[in-house]
C-alpha cells in the first residue's frame, strides 16, 4: 500500500515537474504575502500598546481667552459614548499619514520670536488653538494633538494626523470634554505662517540661529552644521513659497480652513512642468507684467538659465520645485511673483468649517458638496488628496520602462515610459483610519456635566424636526454596525448659503503639465486632460497615480505584497457600493460634468450639538441663531430678530443654551458675514413662512400655510431636540 502511494506520488511530481518553477513563484508569493500580514498584525498591535488613561490630555493655565478647565474627560462609557477606548484615542491622535511637514529634529528646537519653544503647550493652545498632550508611548515628545513623526527616506518628519482636525475639546464649568472625530478649533493657516516666520528667524546669522544649530545637532541625526543650515534653507523656502502660493484675502481664523483650495494648489505645483512656466512667462511678458530682462538677470542663475536646466525632465522633482521658487521668488519682485501665481494657481479663498467625523464610513457621499463617492477604494483616494494637501512627500518621476503601477493608473498598458507617483502617503495607515473611523459613536449630550435636557421640549422639538429638517437630515441609529448615511444634496441656488466653496470646487481650472494627454472619468463619463483641465479632474488623476504606486522604500516584492494587501483589506472592509446621488441638485451631464458639486450636502445630525459653529463656512456661530433669518426683508414683523453679522470666535467656553461656543467679551477671531466666503445666508427653513418660486405662500390641502415660520417656542423645543441627537 505504501509502495502504490509512493509511485503514485512520483508519477505526480514527473507531470509536475515542467511546472516546477510556477509552484515556486505561487508559493513565493503566498510566503511573502503572509509575512507581510504577519508583520502588519504585529505592527498595527504595537501602535494600539499606548493605553494611557488620561489620552494623553493635560491642563493648560492662563488660556488667553480665558477657558477654564480643571479636568478633562472624554465620553466614552458604554452606548452614550464614542466608543472609543483610550489605546483607540491615543492610536488616532498619533497614526501618521505620511504627512512631512519639515525635519522633525527643526520642530522640536525652532523657537518663537521671545526665545521660547515654537511647539510650547501654551504657545500651541493660545495662539493656534491645538490641544495640549502630555508624552505618553507613542508620542515621547508630547507634541500637541495632530502633530506626529513621519518616517520617509530614511527620514524622520514633523506632520499632520488626522486629529489635527478632527478632535476638539468643550469647556464647561471646569470640565474640558475632549471629543474625538469633531471639529477642531485650529487657525493652521496662522500656525504655518509663524513656523515658516520661525524657520526664517532661525536662519539669520546670531544667537538664535546659532542656538538652533546646536540643538539640532545635539539631537544626533544631522552631522555638521552645514548640513543643519542647508536644510533650513530648502524648508523655509517652502513654507515662503506655500504662504505666497495660498495667499487670500480671505482671512480663516479658528474652526476653519479652505483645504480643497490648499490642495487643489498643491497638485497644480506637483503636476507643473517647465513648458507650462515658460507659458506663464510669455503671457506676462505680453501683458508687460514682467520683461525679457527679468527673465535674463542673473546670469547662470537667471530664471531662463535654470529653465534650461530643467528642459530635458519631465517632470519636476521636489529638488527642481525648490530650486524653480527660490529663483522666481530672487529675481521677480513680489508683485510680479503674486501676478506668475495668479496665472498658475487658484485662491483659496473658500474656508469652510472642519467636518465632523463621526458615520463618515457609512456614508455615500462626503465633503461639504458631496464631491467624493464612499464606495470602492473612494476613500483611500479621498484620504489621498488630503495628505497631498497636508505636506505628503510627492517623488514623482518618469519611468524609462513599463509599470504595472502605470497602467493601474490608467497610463495605458503599452506606455513604456509612464509616470511613477511615488509618494510618502502612508496607503496602509489611511485604510486602517478609514476602517477605525467605521467604530466611531457620535457624542451624546452629556447631562452628568452640562444641563440636563428637558423631556417635554425634546418631544415637542422631535414633531417640529419631523415637518421641518427630517426630509434632508435623516434619523439613524448611531450605534448600528448596519447603519447608513445617505447624503441629501441641495443645489447651491436652492439652498441659499455661500457659493463661494461650491463655484470653487467646480470652476477652478489649472496646467495640467505632466497630466497632461491622460483620461480620467469625471461625472457622466471620461475627459481628455486638455493643456488647462479643471482641477478637480487632476486631483482625481493625481489621487489615482499615487493610490496605485507601491511604496518605493522597499525591496519590490514587499512593496507590491503589501499594496495588493492593503487594497484587498480597503476593498474588503468598505461596504458602500457605487450609487446616484439623492436629493435635489442639478446633474452631472457631458457639457457640464461637474454640475453635481455645485451643492451641499445634508446629513445626519446625531452629535450636531457638539460641532458649532454651523453652516459649512461656519458662518453661524449657535444652533438657535441657526434657526432665525439671516438679514431683514420687506414684510418682517416688528422685533424680528437675525443671525449676528459679527461674532467672535475662538473660545472654548460652551454655552448649553444656544447651543455653541462664547463669541464676545474676548480677543479671539472676529468673524464678518460679508466679507468674501462669509455669508451666513442661506438654510432658512422654517424662519419665515415657506413661499413658492413667486413668492406665494405654500398652502396644504386644508388652504393652510403649510410651512409657517416658526415661534419662539418652537425654536427653542427644536434646539433642546438637536442637543438630544
Amino acid at each position: 500500500m505504501f509502495r502504490s502511494l509512493m509511485d503514485f506520488l512520483r508519477r505526480c511530481w514527473r507531470k509536475l515537474r515542467g511546472w516546477h518553477w510556477l509552484i515556486q513563484l505561487v508559493v513565493a508569493v503566498v510566503v511573502i504575502f503572509a509575512c507581510v500580514s504577519l508583520g502588519y498584525w504585529i505592527s498595527d498591535l504595537v501602535a494600539f500598546w499606548d493605553d494611557d488613561p488620561d489620552r494623553g490630555a493635560v491642563v493648560v493655565s492662563n488660556d488667553v481667552f480665558g477657558d477654564k478647565a480643571d479636568r478633562i474627560v472624554y465620553l466614552d462609557k458604554g452606548d452614550s459614548g464614542q466608543n472609543w477606548l483610550p489605546k483607540d484615542s491615543l492610536w488616532f491622535d498619533n497614526v501618521t499619514q505620511g504627512s512631512d511637514l519639515l525635519p522633525y529634529d527643526f520642530f522640536l528646537v525652532v523657537e518663537q520670536p521671545n526665545g521660547k519653544p515654537f511647539r510650547d503647550n501654551e504657545n500651541m493652545n493660545n495662539r493656534y488653538r491645538y490641544l495640549a498632550r502630555k508624552a505618553t508611548y507613542n508620542n515621547p515628545d508630547a507634541l500637541p494633538i495632530g502633530m506626529v513623526k513621519d518616517n520617509y527616506g530614511g527620514r524622520d518628519f514633523m506632520g499632520f494626523s488626522c486629529s489635527a482636525c478632527h478632535t476638539n475639546q468643550i469647556n464647561y464649568n471646569g470640565t474640558g470634554i475632549r471629543i474625538d472625530g469633531a471639529p477642531a478649533m485650529a487657525d493652521m493657516d496662522t500656525f504655518l505662517t509663524d513656523l515658516g516666520t520661525a524657520l526664517r528667524l532661525a536662519q539669520t546669522p546670531g544667537a538664535a540661529h546659532d542656538r538652533f544649530v546646536k540643538n539640532v545637532l545635539a539631537l544626533g541625526h544631522y552631522s555638521t552644521a552645514d548640513e543643519v543650515d542647508a536644510d533650513l534653507r530648502i524648508y523655509a523656502l517652502r513654507l515662503t513659497a506655500y504662504r505666497v502660493i495660498n495667499k487670500s484675502d480671505t482671512h480663516y481664523g479658528f474652526a476653519r480652513l479652505d483645504a480643497f483650495g490648499r490642495i487643489y494648489n498643491q497638485v497644480l505645483e506637483y503636476v507643473t512642468n517647465v513648458q507650462d512656466v515658460e507659458t506663464i512667462l510669455g503671457e506676462l511678458v505680453q501683458e508687460k507684467r514682467i520683461t525679457e530682462a527679468d527673465i535674463d538677470k542673473g546670469g547662470d542663475k537667471s530664471i531662463k538659465a535654470v529653465l534650461k536646466t530643467l528642459d530635458a525632465k519631465s517632470v519636476l522633482n521636489g529638488t527642481d520645485r525648490d530650486i524653480l521658487m527660490e529663483t522666481l521668488i530672487t529675481n521677480l519682485n513680489l508683485k510680479q511673483v503674486l501676478y506668475f501665481r495668479n496665472k498658475m494657481f487658484n485662491a483659496p479663498n473658500a474656508p469652510v468649517s472642519y467636518p465632523f467625523l463621526w458615520d463618515i464610513p457609512q456614508h455615500d457621499y462626503v465633503q461639504w458638496n458631496g464631491i467624493a463617492s464612499n464606495a470602492g477604494l473612494g476613500p483611500i483616494g479621498r484620504n489621498t488628496g488630503e495628505v497631498i494637501g497636508v505636506f505628503g512627500t510627492m517623488n514623482w518621476s518618469r519611468s524609462d520602462h513599463w509599470t504595472l503601477a502605470g497602467v493601474f493608473s490608467g497610463q495605458g498598458i503599452g506606455n513604456t515610459s509612464p509616470i511613477d507617483f511615488s509618494s510618502s502617503v502612508d496607503v496602509h495607515n489611511l485604510a486602517l483610519i478609514e476602517d477605525k473611523l467605521k467604530s466611531l459613536h457620535s457624542p451624546v449630550w452629556p447631562e452628568n456635566i452640562l444641563p440636563k435636557l428637558d423631556p417635554a421640549k425634546v418631544g415637542r422639538g422631535g414633531v417640529v424636526f419631523a415637518k421641518y429638517c427630517a426630509a434632508c437630515h435623516a434619523e439613524i441609529n448611531r450605534i448600528s454596525d448596519e447603519r447608513r448615511v445617505v447624503a441629501h444634496m441641495t443645489s447651491q441656488t436652492n439652498l441659499g448659503t455661500d457659493s463661494q466653496m461650491a463655484v470653487n470646487s467646480a470652476a477652478y481650472a489649472g496646467y495640467s503639465g505632466i497630466l497632461r494627454n491622460t483620461y480620467i472619468t469625471v461625472g457622466p463619463g471620461p475627459i481628455l486632460l486638455n493643456k488647462q483641465s479643471p482641477v478637480a479632474a487632476l486631483l482625481t488623476k493625481a489621487t489615482t497615480g499615487v493610490v496605485a504606486t507601491p511604496d518605493a522604500d522597499k525591496w519590490w516584492p514587499r512593496r507590491f505584497a503589501e499594496w495588493l494587501y492593503d487594497v484587498i483589506f480597503s476593498l474588503r472592509n468598505n461596504n458602500i457600493q457605487a450609487s446616484l446621488k439623492n436629493g435635489d441638485y442639478d446633474p452631472d451631464t457631458t457639457a457640464e460634468p461637474l454640475n453635481s458639486i455645485m451643492a451641499y450636502k445634508g446629513r445626519s445630525l446625531n452629535g450636531i450639538w457638539a460641532t458649532a459653529p454651523y453652516l459649512h463656512n461656519g458662518s453661524v456661530p449657535n444652533l438657535y441663531d441657526l434657526l432665525l433669518p439671516a438679514a431683514a426683508m420687506p414684510g418682517d414683523p416688528p422685533g424680528t430678530k437675525y443671525r449676528p453679522a459679527k461674532f467672535i470666535v475662538g473660545s472654548r467656553e460652551f454655552d448649553p443654551v444656544n447651543v455653541g461656543f462664547k463669541t464676545d467679551g474676548y480677543p479671539g477671531f472676529q468673524f464678518l458675514t460679508d466679507k468674501l466666503g462669509n455669508s451666513n445666508a442661506g438654510h432658512e427653513f422654517g424662519t419665515r413662512d415657506a413661499k413658492d418660486e413667486n413668492g406665494n405662500p405654500i398652502k396644504d390641502k386644508d388652504g393652510n400655510v403649510a410651512y409657517p415660520a416658526l415661534t419662539e417656542q418652537q425654536r427653542w423645543d427644536l434646539v433642546e431636540y438637536l442637543k438630544s441627537l
